[in-house]
């Protein structure tokens, strides 16, 4: 299999928000060797502001998914700026126009992928942190009988009202910003990127890294540094538009609200029979230990495993923090050496 990024396309691929987009479009990279019965694939969707570049540092034979076992699939979500999004697609739109991605449409059409492309009819795992924890938990409720295990870090399957302000103050401070004309961005939304990093830099690491000062340890000069280079600069390198579709798909993530379950959010969870290892940081400020222990216990063969680190939501995506990936290589290298208990 070559490891370079492909496009997959979906001719008139029905939404759940109703819209149809004429060419649903997925941006996907592969890493290792599928094996002949199709049997060792894992997937590995993408998290807030992530494409499979910025993810793929753990795809490594020393670090938490290892290429030489395993056929590793990175799908781009909608909205994140390779797969279709408003900055690249004419009919992807925003909430203001009454269009959103949610995570049924990123599963549906992940699971439409694997099927035609790969022929994989399971998965031996869905590995996410954060919006890719959101995915895997709806892949172990739309597809039970297709997914072998989860490892679901720092992200819950159904957004918590507390979380929703979090997202709603995001949201908020990049259209406070005088280039948004109340659908769309007119130009560059300098304030609102400002305002926007530092939100997000509050929220993504805890008070002990903060006071600690761990930042200084990677070369910024001071906090504001730290800000500028090591948060604005980042989000800057995403398109406005695809940041605010991004949160809207996080807004309406519920592993309940599809056809399946109508709404049971309970019998949903209850559904997962995957072998799901529930992997929160004990400093993650906005998907809480106690949120992510409520619903491992609504899930059968779920362990709760919190990754006891100060980094708070980062923790789980541990690119600069050899502690917490040692932590996690361990935990997911004994999920993949269990059977599924099915």
């Amino acid at each position: 299999m070559s490891n370079k990024a492909n496009q997959f396309i979906i001719k008139d691929f029905s939404l759940q928000c109703g819209a149809v987009l004429p060419e649903a479009t997925i941006v996907y990279k592969t890493y290792g060797e599928l094996d002949r019965d199709c049997t060792n694939a894992i997937l590995y969707p993408t998290s807030y502001g992530a494409q499979h570049s910025d993810i793929d540092w753990l795809i490594r034979s020393n670090s938490i998914l290892d290429p030489s076992q395993y056929f590793i699939i990175i799908p781009n979500m909608f909205g994140n700026g390779l797969s279709s999004s408003p900055s690249n697609c004419e009919d992807c739109g925003l909430a203001e126009s009454g269009f959103w991605f949610t995570h049924v449409d990123n599963v549906r059409a992940q699971e439409q992928l694997l099927r035609e492309v790969f022929k994989v009819e399971r998965l031996t795992l869905v590995y996410g942190w954060s919006m890719g924890a959101q995915q895997a938990y709806h892949w172990g409720a739309l597809y039970p009988n297709r997914v072998e295990r989860i490892a679901a870090l720092c992200g819950t399957a159904r957004t918590t009202v507390h979380n929703k302000v979090f997202l709603e103050s995001l949201r908020t401070s990049l259209t406070a910003d005088p280039a948004w004309n109340g659908t769309r961005f007119d130009s560059i939304p300098d304030r609102g990127y400002r305002a926007f990093a530092r939100i997000y830099a509050s929220w993504a690491a805890s008070q002990a890294y903060y006071r600690e000062r761990i930042y200084y340890q990677f070369g910024y000069e001071s906090l504001e540094d730290y800000l500028l280079r090591g948060w604005e600069a980042n989000y800057r390198r995403r398109d406005p538009h695809d940041l605010l579709s991004m949160i809207d798909t996080w807004l309406q993530c519920d592993v309940s609200n599809n056809s399946n379950y109508q709404g049971d959010y309970y019998q949903a969870l209850n559904s997962i029979t995957a072998k799901t290892l529930v992997m929160p940081a004990t400093t993650d400020l906005y998907f809480t230990p106690e949120d992510c222990q409520a619903e491992a216990e609504l899930i059968s063969n779920a362990e709760y495993r919190p990754i006891p680190s100060i980094w708070g939501h980062r923790a789980g995506n541990p690119y600069q923090n050899s502690e917490d990936e040692a932590f996690i290589k361990r935990a997911v290298r004994e999920l993949l050496t269990e059977k599924n208990g099915y």
